[in-house]
């Protein structure tokens, strides 16, 4: 297996250039090719980088650098808004930067080598532990917004995640959690139980997969180089009881439940999933297409199955005729069981972190600012995707769900995604974004999820089976490179 140390990409990430600016006025991303040399292969990292603001910086201002992985430039001109009412309301300007979610490790780590880490940056839950334990976030200074803003209007879960001794490494934004989206009228068509379990997961994968008449029975990740594959396969894992550690902190990767979520997983891919790389754009191109039965996607999916975004559009046979054809014959399962776990749901959690930085109380007013005068304002880049980590504030507990419940989702069209799924859906959304499930949070080993992710361990995994490994190998590989990962880990801090 292929690995590369989280703690290398240090040294590594300093050949990656990360600070090229746009000279258009326009509010398009300018995006640019950066390198990593690693002995032996180069890397090629996409980062969209410093958008230009909407309106001059006041002169003689403090400005913050804000980092976002919203990359989309409908996302981007909604975050630029709120930086505008922030700044018309502070006096403080910030800069905006638009990073790609799998160059942010690299990019964090160089930025931290240099002295110009961002004041504040929305990131994943897979990134927060390390990153507070390796200095690069204030976390007094999130606990404080915490406390400020009421510890008690945010998820509990969300809160619970991304604690480091019961201290908030960062402020809970938004989150959603992983979903498989299966063909309702296909299922009822041919009489298939509801994909519950793995065994059901499974009957119906073989009974819709036709790939002579180009109809697979499920299509999810197999790209080795994503952390999509990771946060697809981990939804598995979880419902097969499937952990990183024990309670004890021990690596589990190589257990009996490991193997077996390993083994059913890339079973799918290789007997019912479309060949050759399946990757955030292939599977979704596939289940639009009418091409498969079953999909494993975020909830960000919902508005272009709608037919509200042109990028994205479904081509199924049946969307000729009814744009939204896919959104009203599609259900949702947001957690399943293995025959050695119980349902669970994958969740991934965004969070506002407050950068090691001196700049310190101007950072601490962007992110109270985003998570109240400017949180509706964010929850409506995606509504579909951003289920509200603040419920509400002290006198209305429940103000941020339901204006979340009132917004239009969409791109090039909007609409309430009520207009075309039920209110069980909606609700059931809701309600699984306080209890989402993840490797090793819980048992307090953040930094190794960060380290695990950053390597793409489990990916690489799942890349050796298809390729001939069997499961037992493969999962040993994962157990000797997370433990290899987690004992680097421990040196350093006794270091």
């Amino acid at each position: 297996m292929k690995r590369m140390r989280f703690t290398i990409l240090m040294g590594l990430a300093i050949a990656l250039v990360a600070s090229a600016c746009s000279s258009s006025d326009d509010t398009t991303p300018e995006t640019v090719i950066v390198e990593v040399t690693v002995p032996g292969e180069t890397v090629t990292e996409t980062v969209i980088v410093e958008v230009p603001a909407s309106v001059p910086p006041a002169e003689d201002a403090v400005t913050i650098k804000f980092w976002s992985t919203e990359t989309q430039p409908a996302r981007l001109e909604k975050t630029q808004a709120i930086i505008d009412g922030f700044t018309a309301a502070t006096g403080i300007n910030v800069q905006l930067t638009a990073t790609d979610e799998d160059a942010l490790p690299q990019l964090m780590l160089t930025n931290a080598a240099s002295g110009t880490l961002p004041d504040v940056v929305f990131h994943p839950l897979d990134f927060t532990i390390g990153w507070a334990n390796a200095g690069l976030l204030d976390m007094d200074a999130a606990a404080a917004v915490i406390e400020n803003l009421g510890a008690d209007t945010f998820s509990s879960g969300a809160l619970d995640l991304a604690s480091v001794d019961g201290t908030p490494a960062a402020v809970p934004s938004d989150g959603w959690g992983q979903l498989l989206i299966y063909r309702s009228d296909l299922f009822d068509a041919a009489g298939l139980a509801a994909p519950d379990t793995f065994a059901n997961i499974e009957a119906a994968a073989m009974a819709l997969n036709d790939p002579a008449n180009d109809m697979f029975g499920i299509t999810a990740s197999n790209d080795a180089s994503a952390v999509f594959t990771q946060q697809t396969f981990e939804h598995f894992a979880l419902a097969n009881g499937c952990e990183l550690v024990d309670d004890s902190g021990t690596i589990t990767l190589d257990s009996a439940n490991c193997v077996e979520a390993l083994d059913f997983y890339t079973n799918l891919l290789a007997n019912y999933s479309p060949a050759g790389l399946q990757d955030v754009v292939s599977t979704r191109a596939t289940y639009f297409a009418g091409q498969a039965a079953m999909i494993v996607w975020s909830p960000f999916i919902m508005d272009e199955m709608a037919g509200l975004r042109d990028a994205a559009v479904p081509t199924c046979p049946e969307c000729a005729d009814n744009i939204s054809y896919l959104a009203e014959n599609s259900a949702f399962m947001p957690s399943f069981s293995g025959p050695s776990g119980s349902p669970a749901q994958y969740g991934q959690v965004s969070y506002m972190g407050i950068g090691a930085t001196d700049k310190t109380e101007a950072a601490q007013a962007f992110v109270e600012y985003w998570l109240s005068d400017g949180y509706v304002d964010w929850l409506s880049v995606a509504p579909e995707g951003k289920f509200p980590m603040r419920q509400g504030t002290a006198d209305n507990p429940t103000e941020y769900i339901d204006a979340w419940r009132g917004l239009s989702t969409g791109v090039d069209r909007q609409a309430p995604l009520a207009d075309f799924y039920s209110e069980q859906v909606i609700n059931d959304l809701i309600t699984g974004s306080d209890n989402f499930a993840r490797w090793g949070f819980t048992q307090g080993q953040g930094e190794l999820v960060t380290a695990v992710y950053s390597t793409l361990i489990v990916p690489q995994a799942i890349d050796e089976v298809l390729s001939g490994t069997s499961p037992e190998d493969a999962a040993a590989d994962m157990q000797a490179a997370a433990e290899d990962e987690q004992a680097f880990l421990q040196e350093s801090e006794e270091g």
